[in-house]
């Protein structure tokens, strides 16, 4: 129905939540810190610093992340507040990561504790994207032990804007459609970009809701805001986001490729294929940088979302898709265990630069002449696309 499906996956009360899950699971503490008055803070020897994030009971006497933590203990003297734990929040955080890259691999992480994620062809085989954001939700309260908020869109901003409903632990939508009913009623403050400043400028105007910007004259809103900023509030008033999810964080360290399977995959002539594919995709990216591999990594989930990999260190680099497909296909076949798979993935690491790198004297002549059908092929590609020229296994195949 929609060409992008994203995800925007907000860990609720984060902080906070971790710390609560960390002295109940780990310490055996009874008291969970989200059923009081609670928060993180600062220096609480002190009573100086601020409140990094608080329960919902906290709320409740008006309770503000941000503030100071002597104004709030004026507000609740009861409340119990807890020094932060930075690497605590690191490993939660990288195990949220981690349970989310099981279903996508196009993640971009926003904060710490939130991340979006390109759904786009992972909902296949679901009833709905919310019926795979219901399972995501359950998933990280079960395993995980916290809960979040999960917003689907077509695009970032809204998926954002949905994920900011009502909560905790919640799963919400914010469709283009669905713009007029769900988020021009709210306050103009709830609009991504709009800070102090452009809300005193804006309620200056007699704007009150997100809705009376979008119907504003945009010229208007460029003479008081400046032309950059008036047109990106205008726009997002209107739901009018272009940026793709960027997951780049491994960019420096390997290269790789995963696909979630629009069906669980059973037999090894059909991962063979999806392992050739994705091998093209790999090597083509290491030899467009001019970089070759010695380590490859094969990475699998299978339908009860059980996720493993297996790696192996070549004796030569190598940037062919020959070598990278058949060490991928070896890798697979030797940990396997035969149940149905629903992710399949291929990554390359341990890095050199192509052109300084040594060649095993057995495998010289191999792979020249496999650099040289590889170089051929990216040619035609670069050229003509890159369904300009298909491998004969491929255009034997029924599989799509």
């Amino acid at each position: 129905m929609y060409k992008r499906i994203i995800f925007h996956v907000d860990v609720n009360s984060a902080f906070l939540s971790w710390e609560a899950v960390y002295r109940k699971e780990v310490l055996g503490e009874t008291l969970d810190l989200r059923t009081i008055p609670s928060a993180v803070g600062g220096d609480i020897s002190k009573r100086h610093g601020i409140i990094l994030a608080k329960s919902t009971p906290a709320k409740k006497y008006n309770i503000q992340t941000g503030e100071p933590i002597l104004k709030a203990l004026q507000k609740c003297p009861d409340l119990v507040l807890v020094p932060p734990n930075h690497d605590l929040y690191e490993q939660c955080s990288k195990s949220l990561k981690d349970l989310l890259f099981r279903y996508t691999p196009c993640i971009e992480p926003f904060s710490i504790d939130e991340a979006f994620l390109d759904m786009t062809g992972a909902c296949n085989g679901y009833k709905s994207p919310n019926d795979l954001a219901e399972q995501i939700r359950e998933r990280v309260k079960k395993e995980l032990g916290f809960t979040v908020n999960i917003g689907i869109s077509t695009n970032k901003l809204l998926a954002k804007m949905a994920s900011d409903f009502r909560k905790p632990d919640m799963v919400h939508t914010l469709y283009p459609e669905e713009i007029p009913a769900k988020m021009w009623p709210l306050p103009l403050e709830e609009l991504y970009f709009v800070g102090k400043a452009s809300s005193k400028v804006l309620h200056g105007l007699g704007l009150e809701t997100i809705g009376d910007i979008a119907k504003m004259d945009l010229n208007i809103l460029k003479a008081h805001l400046g032309n950059k900023h008036g047109q990106m509030i205008y726009n997002n008033s209107q739901g009018i986001d272009e940026s793709v999810v960027e997951s780049t964080s491994a960019a420096n360290k390997g290269y790789g490729n995963s696909t979630t399977l629009s069906q669980d995959v059973i037999d090894f002539e059909t991962a063979n294929l999806i392992l050739l594919d994705l091998s093209e995709t790999v090597s083509s990216r290491l030899r467009a940088d001019g970089m070759k591999c010695t380590c490859i990594t094969v990475e699998v989930t299978d339908c009860d979302f059980n996720h493993q990999t297996h790696q192996t260190t070549l004796l030569s680099p190598t940037n062919t898709t020959n070598v990278i497909h058949q060490t991928a296909c070896k890798l697979l076949k030797e940990f396997w265990s035969g149940a149905p798979l629903r992710l399949l993935g291929v990554r390359t690491t341990k890095l050199t630069k192509g052109e300084f790198t040594q060649l095993n004297l057995f495998d010289l002549l191999k792979d020249e002449r496999h650099e040289k059908l590889d170089k051929a092929l990216d040619n035609i590609r670069n050229r003509f696309g890159t369904d300009a020229i298909k491998r004969a296994s491929f255009m034997d195949s029924d599989k799509d």
